[in-house]
């Protein structure tokens, strides 16, 4: 790929990105606005009731975060001038047909002018209700691909899905290729995937608690509870992989001529350098685990000390995006699924994420409310779950049932302490069986199409500001001088 290319390509092109005000999306646009002004428009997606919310939250929730200060300096007072000129908001809502749009002239306007699709929409709970997954996850996938397949100038489709829709691995180091999925494909050889059966039975689930006037909370949790059974029943951990697997399978079943790509990062962490060290947005799958240490909340965690944690800094998914992009447009490539990990060429293990931990609290620490130092100890790692749920019975089981009896005793006077005491037991229970398949990961993730195009653009993406190699990642200094301070400073705020 020559450097040339990299710059003259985004110049008057069209990009329509759903997803907009998710973690990732937000990271794409800035990079996009800022290195690539010459970009034509960019039309966005957020869902709202009317077009005027839509605007409102796109101003709250993207262009005033903290992310775009580099772009808001560059521009100056041009700056509102700059945005307005380049983005188009739109109310829209992928699970959807057209997106919910009413306005037809608007939806000929994108037709004929989108040239790129970035789909980063969708709900990344692990435990989300199983109707709005396979809305957003799956249904919405088609949805976007059908606008897309009207669109004459379409030169790619990007859907931005996870790695871990290999689902749980227990053999030591298995490699996951970077392979799509079959129409009807599970991980389980003894059964077979129907989407559309799947659909059905969710609409006779809904309509069989709906008939039993089940309150709109018992319906939540009740299909929570279906999303998770039905994942399982296939081989997924959870609702959240099961139906980003199921959205894949639509996508290369139907994509006809549309070139596509998918992107599966694995966990993806705080910005290593664009559009400077440490942004991050909320408490992602690790850094629950880092603040808990800093807050002196826990004492030991479920993990094996060798379980590699496969982490990558979203800057750097963004990077090979915008390679893959440029690399991959106006053809249909053979091999289309990018891993961008680290766990191949750089692993960072559950043990260093404890250590690094501990070494920055000891050193920066956190205050309680009074305003004095937390003083951290050092967690334990417990590698089994076997010896958790033991440690859980002492920690808390016994506890709770001395508590049960003073209370019953003395009426209310430990009823705050019981209630408090119960509802850690429960939160540190759902947190580990939800968590349980990440903490006990044994593959390892291949990354032979990442690196070929980090190969046949090696000369070129440094220059560009594209650095797509996990190699480059010194972990120690990443996780003690940018990752936890930005999470603290962020995330914690």
């Amino acid at each position: 790929m020559e450097l040339e290319r990299m710059h003259e390509f985004f110049k008057g092109k069209t990009i329509l990105m759903t997803g907009t005000t998710g973690f990732l999306a937000k990271v794409f646009l800035e990079k996009i606005l800022r290195t690539q002004p010459q970009i034509h428009k960019l039309y966005l997606l957020v869902r709202a009731q009317t077009s005027d919310l839509a605007a409102q939250r796109f101003q709250n929730e993207v262009i005033h975060t903290d992310l775009f200060r580099v772009l808001r300096d560059q521009w100056g007072k041009d700056f509102d001038s700059f945005i307005s000129k380049k983005i188009v908001v739109i109310s829209g809502d992928v699970s959807l047909h057209n997106f919910g749009m009413e306005d037809e002239q608007l939806k000929i306007k994108m037709i004929e002018e989108i040239n790129i699709f970035m789909n980063f929409a969708a709900t990344t709970k692990f435990d989300e209700r199983f109707d709005i997954s396979m809305e957003v996850n799956t249904m919405g996938v088609l949805h976007v691909l059908n606008f897309a397949k009207h669109c004459p100038e379409i030169k790619i489709f990007v859907q931005i899905s996870t790695a871990y829709v290999c689902g749980e691995i227990k053999d030591e180091k298995t490699i996951m290729l970077e392979k799509p999925f079959e129409m009807g494909q599970t991980l389980k050889e003894t059964s077979k995937l129907d989407i559309t059966t799947e659909m059905n039975l969710l609409k006779k689930k809904i309509d069989e608690l709906r008939s039993k006037n089940a309150t709109e909370n018992t319906i939540k949790h009740a299909l929570k509870d279906y999303g998770i059974e039905r994942a399982k029943l296939y081989g997924w951990p959870n609702t959240y992989t099961f139906t980003k697997a199921m959205g894949e399978m639509q996508l290369v079943h139907h994509k006809e001529n549309v070139p596509l790509i998918i992107i599966r990062p694995t966990m993806v962490t705080s910005t290593l350098k664009d559009p400077f060290p440490g942004w991050i947005e909320g408490l992602r799958t690790l850094d629950s685990i880092i603040c808990s240490i800093g807050q002196g909340k826990i004492t030991s965690f479920l993990g094996h000390p060798k379980t590699i944690l496969d982490i990558i800094p979203a800057d750097m998914v963004i990077n090979c995006m915008m390679t893959t992009i440029v690399a991959c447009s106006n053809q249909t490539p053979e091999n289309f699924i990018y891993h961008i990990s680290s766990s191949l060429r750089n692993p960072f293990r559950i043990v260093d994420a404890r250590d690094y931990s501990y070494y920055y609290f000891i050193k920066f620490a956190l205050e309680n409310k009074n305003g004095k130092p937390i003083i951290v100890p050092k967690p334990t790692l417990i590698s089994s779950r076997a010896v958790f749920d033991i440690y859980m019975t002492l920690r808390y089981v016994f506890p709770l049932k001395v508590l049960n009896v003073v209370n019953k005793a003395f009426c209310q006077c430990s009823q705050d302490v019981y209630d408090d005491s119960y509802k850690k037991f429960k939160r540190v229970t759902r947190l580990v069986e939800v968590y349980k398949p990440y903490l006990f990961f044994k593959g390892i993730f291949d990354d032979s199409n990442t690196q070929n195009l980090r190969r046949a653009t090696s000369n070129n993406i440094e220059v560009a500001g594209l650095n797509i190699d996990p190699n480059s990642i010194d972990w120690e200094d990443y996780m003690v001088n940018t990752h936890i301070p930005g999470l603290i400073k962020y995330a914690l705020k």
